[in-house]
């Protein structure tokens, strides 16, 4: 979708209320959707997130569903989430599925090099949502690893694996799924999805891929990322910001370790574009694989300590 139609901009004018018009629209990913929307003159909202999808696709209607679901809950527990404003998820009033919300504070762009509190602050982040009870619904259905929607293993099998990610897969498939109370998760707790001032954490985005689920699932994908990021003691960190917040020690963290970096294919340029964007266009594929490799050997060599 290269640009909000006219439709869907008057839908968000409708939504936001008042005698204005949308004065500016800049792509948030990529420099495309969604879009944040500034409003002229400035009234009750001064600029607001639209997010749009295709009605057509069952896949985007159940994202956006998911979306919607996880900001109420959310906001219902004074999460660091972007507010609701609007929903069409049907695409009868804005011509596309559409979620118009709050813009927060801060910026999603990735520094080089990140402080022991940035770190420590993704912890707390990821320890946010585990203090909330959330048994599966439709709309936040039960999740058993990050970005549950995407099938890697299947991928893999498509494009090519790695001994390593073979080994991993193998492992999971000979342990039982942990059982356990369900938290709400954001199920996709990377970087990019964070917002910052300095080093506190001031939001979530991109609520798409949510649910209902153990803990690890967030704070694995949070390990990961940093690890992927800024290297493997990145990782400990984020470990003990979730510990600090929560006042105990994690549970298998070696399990869902192994689990979020086996949400990966063998060549990690499906990921390059993507980290790029938000400002760390000195990761390429092969250092992303090597950092990869790296993490998940350390989890592997847990996980079989941690089973003996």
């Amino acid at each position: 979708m290269s640009e909000p139609s006219e439709e869907s901009l008057r839908w968000a004018v409708g939504a936001v209320g008042g005698d204005v018009r949308v004065a500016a629209v800049t792509g948030l990913r990529e420099g495309a959707n969604p879009w944040l929307l500034r409003f002229d003159p400035v009234g009750r909202v001064e600029a607001a997130v639209l997010r749009l999808g295709d009605p057509t696709d069952p896949e985007h209607r159940q994202r956006f569903g998911t979306e919607v679901a996880a900001l109420r809950v959310a906001g219902d527990h004074r999460l660091p989430a972007a507010g609701l404003i609007a929903a069409d998820l049907d695409g009868a009033a804005a011509g596309a599925l559409a979620v118009l919300t709050t813009v927060l504070a801060g910026h999603s762009r990735i520094p080089p090099v990140a402080s022991t509190g940035r770190l420590r602050g993704l912890g707390a982040a990821a320890a946010a949502l585990q203090a909330v009870p959330l048994a599966p619904r439709a709309a936040l259905p039960l999740r058993t690893r990050p970005m549950a929607e995407v099938d890697f293993a299947a991928r893999r099998r498509e494009k090519g694996t790695t001994a390593l990610l073979a080994a991993a897969e193998e492992r999971l498939a000979q342990l039982p799924l942990p059982q356990g109370p369900t938290v709400f998760v954001h199920g996709d707790l990377w970087y990019g999805n964070t917002l910052w001032s300095g080093d506190r954490c001031t939001g979530l985005v991109d609520w798409d891929s949510a649910g209902a689920g153990s803990p690890g699932i967030d704070l694995g994908g949070a390990r990961f990322d940093a690890a992927l990021m800024f290297g493997l003691p990145a990782a400990e960190q984020v470990l003990q910001g979730w510990q600090r917040a929560t006042g105990r020690l994690a549970d298998q963290v070696a399990y869902w370790d192994v689990v979020a970096a086996s949400r990966t294919l063998a060549d990690m340029a499906f990921a390059v574009p993507a980290i790029h964007d938000q400002g760390r266009p000195d990761l390429d594929a092969d250092v992303l694989g090597q950092r990869r490799d790296t993490f998940l050997s350390a989890a592997l060599t847990r996980l079989d300590a941690d089973e003996r």
